[in-house]
């Protein structure tokens, strides 16, 4: 059996359902549903900080979802970006989407195997093959970040950040 290499001519072909979410990752379609409640608030406050610190010290903008098309066939849409003035003025098209990699990617993890397969592999390997400077992957199911940074040509495992849990005796 063959299967279809996508691209994103086809996503313009795609029903544009209530919630339904689609990327295309190295010519493979990934759909996915509206996300939980927790990860638009982990999404929201991200960019929330991202876009302060921009507005404070003029060097770029974050913005959440926005499209980011690689290449024809790789043409995805990440929880939230940041980008600097410099690559802003290359990478933005009169498409309303972004052409070439952003300084920071951030993926907010959502339950499922194939989701964190897509956000953990998948778009790992491709912000790295496509000059993404920094990689934040985030479990808000796990409180935790990987955050990856670029090293000799790729990504790599940087740091990992927990939250750090308070326990309280219940007596004294």
């Amino acid at each position: 059996m063959e299967t279809r290499h996508w691209s994103s001519k086809d996503l313009e072909i795609l029903p544009d359902t209530n919630g339904t979410h689609y990327e295309i990752i190295n010519g493979e379609l990934y759909v996915s549903r509206q996300p939980h409640k927790h990860h638009q608030l982990v999404c929201s406050r991200i960019w929330m900080i991202l876009q302060t610190w921009s507005i404070q010290t003029e060097n770029g903008e974050a913005v959440a979802g926005p499209g980011l098309i690689f290449t024809d066939d790789n043409d995805v849409a990440p929880d939230v970006t940041w980008m600097s003035n410099e690559r802003l003025a290359s990478t933005y098209q009169a498409d309303g989407k972004y052409h070439a990699a952003p300084d920071l990617a951030v993926e907010v993890l959502s339950p499922g195997t194939t989701n964190e397969q897509r956000d953990c592999e998948f778009k790992l390997w491709l912000y790295s093959r496509r000059g993404v400077l920094e990689y934040w992957i985030v479990s808000w199911m796990h409180r935790r970040v990987e955050m990856y940074r670029r090293d000799e040509g790729q990504l790599k495992l940087h740091s990992t950040l927990y939250q750090e849990y308070h326990t309280v005796p219940l007596s004294a």
